[in-house]
């Protein structure tokens, strides 16, 4: 199938499929602090992950491009939404347009609408690092993801199938790249051993993309004629994923995504350890039925209950709200014991 109406199949079977919310961050509590000891006016939401100095810890996670002048306009509009409100912002992958240059502009865009902004390149793990400097080049990237997919290439008819190599080329491309790269699942979560093995070829930001969120085997079996219905319950759901990452690894950038939606699960993710979080299925449900206007209320929004959370916490900036005590409860209290994990240490 011509790659262009892939792409355009994937939002359609987003938007209907939508949300898993199984990320597990309902298990997730806080321990109310009566005497959280600062002022509203003072949270402070700025962070560095791996390098990226933000302005905020939430950005906009890839989520198109490659399928002509649709998703030209849904990128122009989200850099629009980033760049209004001063969040990052990530492309979709950017194979499409590496493969057919009269893709190129729907990826583009994201850079002419927000010149100033902190855009985050996107291609799979089979790209190689002339692709990838192509693809940092196309947007002027200040960091670019390498997304991981493999159950989605397996459920997908036209998928790839053969994922020897990834680790080396991933190892090339952050050796040679120029910018920093992030590492990123696609919903269905990273284990402590894949963390530990992309920390050993030097990767230093590691998006988790937990199980929870936006269903890309649901998506693709939406497109077979015989589906693989044992992948539609597959993954690390997305609070278990951010503990196991956060784990590995104190000089792990790690950011919590797959299935955060509201202000309090931004919240949860950041307490569990994680420096910044992605959404992408909860943007784009929101755009696609209220319009940009209403996206950047959102955006705008959810800065303003995130300070109001993290003073009720006492938590005056991102660094001691990652610091929060929590009670983990639950599946993914089960999870993380069986791993190996001490989920008592985040209560204490």
């Amino acid at each position: 199938m011509e790659r262009a109406k892939r792409k355009l199949e994937h939002i359609d079977f987003a938007l209907k499929t939508g949300q898993q919310r199984k990320s597990g961050l309902e298990d997730i509590s806080f321990i109310h602090q009566s005497l959280p000891g600062i002022s509203l006016n003072n949270v402070d939401l700025t962070v560095e992950i791996g390098g990226l100095n933000l302005s905020s810890p939430i950005f906009i996670n890839a989520m198109t491009g490659g399928g002509g002048l649709e998703t030209e306009k849904l990128n122009g509009d989200l850099a629009i939404a980033a760049r209004e409100t001063g969040i990052a912002m990530a492309v979709g992958s950017q194979m499409a347009a590496i493969k057919d240059s009269g893709q190129q502009a729907s990826f583009k865009v994201a850079r002419q609408e927000n010149p100033n902004g902190v855009l985050i390149g996107n291609l799979g793990g089979e790209a190689t690092v002339e692709q990838a400097k192509r693809a940092s080049d196309m947007i002027e990237a200040d960091a670019l993801q390498i997304h991981l997919n493999v159950i989605q290439e397996l459920t997908m008819p036209e998928g790839d199938r053969n994922f020897a190599g990834t680790l080396s080329r991933i190892e090339e491309i952050n050796r040679c790249l120029g910018v920093p790269m992030i590492v990123k699942e696609v919903g269905f979560g990273m284990s402590k051993e894949t963390v530990e093995q992309l920390l050993s070829v030097g990767v230093s930001i590691i998006d988790v993309g937990g199980f929870g969120g936006t269903n890309f085997a649901k998506i693709e079996n939406e497109r077979r004629a015989k589906i693989l219905s044992y992948f539609n319950e597959w993954g690390i759901p997305t609070a278990a994923s951010i503990v196991e990452a956060v784990n590995v690894s104190p000089a792990l950038s790690v950011i919590g995504s797959g299935g955060i939606q509201c202000p309090l699960e931004i919240t949860k993710s950041l307490a569990l350890g994680a420096k910044g979080v992605g959404l992408a299925g909860h943007f784009l449900k929101l755009y696609k039925e209220l319009g940009l206007a209403q996206l950047i209320k959102e955006i705008n929004y959810i800065h303003e209950d995130l300070k109001i959370i993290m003073t009720a916490l006492g938590a005056a900036n991102i660094s001691e709200l990652r610091k929060t005590k929590i009670v983990i409860a639950g599946n993914t209290y089960h999870w993380l014991t069986q791993r190996g994990i001490d989920c008592s240490t985040y209560a204490k």
